[in-house]
């Protein structure tokens, strides 16, 4: 692996370090905005779910601009929208502002989780791409960890009133780093080669890797599978020979918010409040949570690419249904305590193993180079509008009932066990090209 690509992968994914402490950092001022803003269970779970809107917007608005300006442009765009949403919403005047600068980091977050994992899966040998777009995951969890270690740090430093704007206000700093970065990074050579710009692409596969080791056949490969002789860039992506990447994308994107993780990142400090510890002891077993996401991430980015996304899939289901069966028992024996947490410490991890692990890798290379960009946009898209759906509800039905919230979460787990056993493809070691083939492409 070369410096060059290590540091590229690299300076991507602090897209999604910051995709991870947008999406977290708000499980820490739930109670804040319930009193500031005098909000009812249900217009909580809209603010805290308004950051998702535009994240379903930006996920599948970004597609197009990503294939017209580049993943390096749209990611330098994502870098200043996630320091205005930071600044705006620690300053912001009233409810409706704040709306708007969580509308707005949603925007960044949803197109990050589109461009980021699709950039690296393109600078990526296929030997190398399973643990380098997990470098996408692993900074999305390490994002979440901050968040929930600012929050609790913050809270323990007695700010008052600002106490909760500081904590939004942090992700100002890691933006401006992000920022600066990109400007160290190359452009995707696939997508260099789509518009023509063959020396360019060599230059940055020189420095990246090949998959076969000649620079000039990798160059082929991919002109290959571009075929822009009879295709485009603009043709329809709803066709029938895109039916079997768009399923498998649209199919794990919903599995994953079925488990209901963003509803535990969310509102993590609200189920351990619900399980009966107080406002300092919520907040510390989010950082635990977010410490096991983070160790979990780690292992999955180390044998993803030697067991392969399959496995670990399989690994991660059976934790799910485990993990979440007990934590709909300890609701409704009213055991709490321990009990809950080891429930979601497994669960965490199960996720962290799993499909954390795997979504973005998969998303991004089940889809031909021509329509990649489109593809990965789906695959977000259906993942955020899930996310909204599952955040926004949360609080209203856990008010009714904690332990069948966490039962349903566990019966969708069994659907997505029997999925991976039946349907999804292993891709682990495969070109990206060599997989548009085995689904039968052309």
């Amino acid at each position: 692996m070369t410096p060059a690509l290590l540091g590229a992968s690299i300076v991507a994914a602090l897209g999604g370090l910051l995709f991870g402490f947008d999406t977290a950092v708000i499980s820490g001022t739930t109670a804040w905005l319930k009193s500031t803003y005098q909000l009812t269970d249900f217009w909580l779970g809209f603010t805290v779910s308004s950051a998702l809107i535009g994240t379903i917007l930006g996920s599948i608005g970004v597609g197009k601009p990503a294939d017209v300006l580049g993943r390096k442009a749209i990611l330098f765009q994502l870098a200043v929208f996630y320091f205005v949403t930071a600044v705006g919403c620690a300053l912001a005047w009233d409810w409706w502002s704040f709306l708007f600068f969580r509308f707005l980091g949603g925007l960044a977050v949803g197109g990050a989780s589109v461009v980021s994992p699709m950039y690296i899966a393109e600078i990526s040998p296929a030997r190398y791409r399973g643990r380098l777009v997990a470098i996408t995951q692993f900074n999305i969890v390490l994002g979440i960890l901050l968040a929930y270690l600012s929050n609790y740090i913050i809270s323990g430093l007695q700010l008052g009133d600002t106490e909760c704007r500081w904590m939004f206000g942090v992700q100002a700093f890691p933006a401006i780093v992000f920022f600066l970065l990109l400007f160290l990074t190359p452009q995707s050579p696939r997508w260099l080669l789509a518009k023509g710009r063959v020396a360019e692409a060599r230059a940055v596969l020189e420095k990246c890797g090949t998959d076969t080791g000649n620079v000039e056949e990798e160059i082929a490969s991919i002109q290959q599978s571009l075929d822009l002789q009879h295709h485009t860039l603009q043709e329809p992506f709803y066709q029938w020979k895109y039916r079997k990447p768009i399923l498998l994308a649209v199919a794990i994107a919903v599995f994953n918010q079925l488990s209901g993780i963003n509803a535990l990142i969310y509102y993590t400090a609200h189920i351990f409040k619900m399980a009966g510890y107080d406002s300092a002891d919520a907040l510390l077993q989010s950082v635990i949570i977010g410490l096991t996401n983070l160790v979990f991430t780690m292992a999955a980015l180390a044998v993803i690419d030697h067991f392969g996304r399959k496995k670990l899939m399989l690994v991660g289901s059976v934790g799910y249904i485990l993990s979440l069966s007990a934590a709909a028992y300890s609701f409704y024996t009213g055991t709490g305590g321990k009990l809950l947490l080891g429930a979601l410490v497994v669960f965490i991890a199960s996720h962290a193993f799993g499909q954390g692990a795997v979504i973005w890798v998969f998303i991004s290379e089940v889809f031909p180079n021509r329509v990649r960009a489109r593809g990965q946009a789906l695959g977000s898209f259906t993942h955020w509008v899930m996310a909204a759906a599952i955040s926004w509800t949360f609080p209203m039905i856990a008010a009714v009932s904690g332990w069948m919230t966490f039962a349903f979460y566990a019966v969708c787990m069994v659907g997505q066990l029997l999925w991976v056993m039946a349907v999804m493809p292993e891709t682990k070691g495969i070109s990206l090209e060599q997989i548009q083939k085995e689904l039968g492409i052309e």
